[in-house]
This record gives C-alpha cells, structure tokens and sequence, in this order.
C-alpha cells in the first residue's frame, strides 16, 4: 500500500523571450517526423506493385508485407527510452537517421521478399526510435507557453512526409491500362522499377535530418539530470534568455532534488498509482489514435477508393487529396493546440472522426461510393490530423513525470505501434470477411468510447510548464 505521496513544489515561471532559435531547433528535431510519416505511407503506394513482383496474393501475407515494418516500430519503441536515457536525446536521432537512409535504399532494391520484410522492419525500427525521441526532445527544449505548438510540428512534420510520400508515388507511377492482366502489369516498368524509386527517394530527407541532428543541442533536463548544469543554462538561455534560464533551471533542479531524496526504481516509480494511472492514459491515448481506423485511408487507400469506384489512376490523385486535406488541418492544428486547449480538441476529434466513418459506411451499404466516399473520408483525415494525430503526441509527450518520462513515453509509443499493427494487418482479413461498410462502423463505435474516456480520464495541460505537470500527476 502507498501512503500520501510528497510532491515537489515549482517555482513561478518565466515567460520565454521572443527568438527564433528553440523554432530551429524544434523543426530539425521534427525532421524525424518526416521521415516516419514518408515511410509508413510510401508503402500504400508501391503495395500495387510490389505485390505484383512478389506473387503476393493471400490476405495474409498482403497484410504482413504492409505491416511488418510495425514489428521493427515496436522494437524501436521498445529500445528508444533506454537509448535516450543512456545516451542523451540527440545520438538517438542521430541514429534513427541514418537508419532511415540504409533501410529506404535497400528496401527499394530488394529482390527477395525475404529481404524485403526484413529491411521494411529495419525502417520500422528507425520510425519507432523517431517517434519517442522527436516529441521527447521538442518537449523538453520548449518553453510552456509554446510547447503544443512546437510538439506539434512535429505531426506536422509527419503530414508533410505523408503527402511527401504521395506525391512521389504519383510522379513515379506511370498509368496503366484498367484491365490490364497480371503478364502486361508484371512487365511494366511500375512493377519492375518504379516502386523501387519509391522507397529509394527517402534518402535525401534522411541525409538532411542526419546533418540537422549534428546541430542540435542535447535536451537541457536531460544534461540537468546528469548534473551538466553549465551546459543545460547555456541551452536554456540561446531558448528562451538569461532570466529564462535562471528561473527553467531552477525549477528543474528542485524537481531534480526532490526525485532524488525519493529516488526508487523505475518499475517500483511506475508502480506508484499517480504514475500508474497516468502510463494507463497514455496507452489509452496511444491505442485510441491507431483505432480510430485512420492509417488504412493512408496505407489501404487503393483497396478503400477502388471499393468506392474509383480507377486505378484516379486512385493516385485522390490518395494526393487526402494528404493535402490532411497537411492543412494539421497546420490550423499547430495555431489551435495552446489556444484551444488538448482535451477540448482530442474530444472534437472523436466526435467529428465516429460520425465522418458511421457516415462512410452507411454510403458503402447503400452503394453510393464514388464522391461520397471521398468527402467522408476527407472529412475523417480532417478532424483527426486537427486533433488526435497532433494532440496525442503532445500530450504523450508532457504527461510523464521527468524520472520516468522517457520510459513511459517508450511504453505509450510501443502500445501505439501493437495497435497500429493489430489495425494495419487485421483490415484486408477484415474487409473481405465483413465489408468496407461495417470496418468503418466499427472503427466508429471506437471513437464514440475514445471521446468518453477523454472526457472522463484526460486532464488538461495546456500552458502548464512540465513540472508543473509532473505536481498535479503525483498529487493524483
């Protein structure tokens, strides 16, 4: 049993002076985040292809040739929080990179399905380490007033490499016949070459994020933490200035002092039921953002537009229409975040998304398609890249208390990747079995209980510093 839990007070906070330097940093962190959003959607575009070259024709192994890259996220997710901790913020970005560029090459130019999975997985493993340690670290560069905004770049960042992905796909693909039988696609330079240059493409954004990382600073709480007090003001200040940095610091080291007079093990940390309670939201957030069925309007966008009518070239230009709509809603999301406030807009989210997909499925089963489907599902990709896709990284991002935050930042990423892994490869079983219509009602119904357990679980964090958080956590 836990007895009344001591919590450490924090001093008043001030407010950062206006520069452009914690931006910089923050959107070469957020490159990471393009590179995730490239790579897990670049596939929804070569699928047609490489499926064709590699004699893919089972539901079963359709859906782990698309998802198997979930395997290696999970695995990074898993490693990501011990890396960072160990290592600091910056390595482990400097690392995912790198792990970007190798993967993206000889994916394209796999000539085995063998090798392809496993380097698809090898790319998963750099998403899973970028998507821990860019909101990590944007957060904890921020100051409170901006953080929503500066995590969120990098989502946006992550949209950016989504219609990044989808352009390229339409560039490179060549048209092809409506009809054409399986001898004339299996020549064509679409499936011999062309989704090759798809992965392969990832490289340049790689080679940049690679040299942005060597810039970057090392997170000021982490170089605190490691009692690198000097460097940690010399950050804090080029963030925010000198009284900035006086008073961030000072704050972090009580916060610091006072984790250390109850310091414990981690698992013993996560046991306590603040903390506990707190991881479990996390999850929930983490599995309710992959659950609300979006990804498959990215990774399946041909099956779902080819159910609805459309043909195979028309099917391209829609898949670039969604990644626009989604790029605009995710910049209003960045101006929105630290006006609206994080529970209002996750609650809106699930709202908009449950009746955007009840919509969908009742044009599927009345056998409308075509257009219909098209505004339903913009209008999905709408309200959830201006709410769940950027909320939840920010909230995922500053909930945690500073002793454990990169381990349940890791924990919550990783569920997030089972999910999106139980999703991505469940839908083409599913699909077949039940139909587009009832999918989408299902993953409807899931929003209708995300917005219950919002309401209910979730509070709010808007212009609160991290410590202030990590107070009202341990006060429970």
């Amino acid at each position: 049993m836990h007895g009344p839990i001591e919590v450490a007070t924090t001093g008043s906070s001030v407010e950062a002076e206006k520069t452009t330097y914690v931006w910089g940093i923050a959107i070469a962190a957020a490159l990471g985040g393009l590179l995730f959003g490239y790579d897990w959607v670049v596939i929804g575009g070569a699928r047609a292809f490489y499926e064709v070259y590699f004699h893919l024709t089972s539901a079963n192994l359709v859906g782990w040739a698309n998802s198997c890259a979930l395997v290696g996220c999970l695995a990074g997710s898993l490693i990501a929080g011990s890396l960072a901790d160990r290592f600091g913020r910056k390595p482990v970005l400097l690392v995912s990179a790198l792990l970007f560029a190798v993967s993206s090459i000889l994916t394209g130019w796999a000539y085995t399905f063998t090798s392809f999975i496993a380097w698809r997985i090898a790319g998963g493993v750099a998403i899973g380490l970028s998507s821990n340690v860019s909101p990590l670290y944007i957060a904890e560069v921020s100051p409170s007033s901006l953080r929503g905004r500066l995590v969120s770049l990098n989502q946006f960042a992550i949209v950016v490499g989504i219609l990044l992905a989808q352009l390229v796909n339409w560039l490179v693909a060549r048209p092809i016949p409506e009809h054409a039988s399986i001898d004339v696609l299996f020549s064509s330079w679409n499936v011999q070459n062309g989704w090759r240059w798809m992965f392969s493409a990832l490289v340049i954004p790689s080679a940049i994020f690679a040299l942005a990382s060597l810039w970057l600073p090392e997170s000021p709480r982490w170089l605190a933490a490691r009692g690198r007090q000097e460097d940690a003001q010399r950050t804090l200040q080029r963030v925010g200035g000198k009284t900035y940095a006086q008073a961030e610091l000072a704050n972090i080291d009580r916060t610091l002092h006072f984790e250390h007079k109850v310091a414990t093990s981690l698992w013993k940390e996560l046991a306590i039921p603040a903390v506990r309670r707190v991881l479990l939201v996390g999850i929930a957030l983490a599995v309710l953002q992959q659950w609300t069925g979006i990804n498959v309007l990215f990774n399946y966008a041909a099956e779902v537009y080819r159910n609805a009518g459309y043909g195979a070239n028309d099917i391209f230009l829609n898949i670039v229409i969604t990644g626009t709509i989604n790029l605009v809603f995710t910049i209003a999301a960045v101006f929105l975040i630290d006006r609206i406030g994080r529970r209002k807009l996750m609650i809106f989210g699930c709202a908009g998304i449950a009746i955007s997909h009840v919509l969908c499925a009742m044009a599927y089963r009345a056998g409308m398609g075509g257009i219909a489907v098209l505004v339903l599902t913009l209008s999905a990709i709408g309200c959830y890249a201006l709410t769940l896709a950027p909320v939840t990284w920010v909230l995922i991002s500053e909930i945690f208390p500073q002793r454990v935050r990169a381990q349940g930042v890791s924990i919550a990423v990783s569920a997030l990747w089972i999910a999106s892994f139980a999703l991505t490869y469940s839908f083409p079983i599913l699909n077949r079995r039940l139909g587009t219509a009832w999918v989408f009602a299902g993953y409807g119904a899931i929003c209708v209980l995300g917005g219950i357990l919002v309401a209910t679980s979730v509070t709010e964090t808007k212009g609160r510093s991290l410590e202030e958080i990590e107070a009202g956590v341990l006060q429970g």
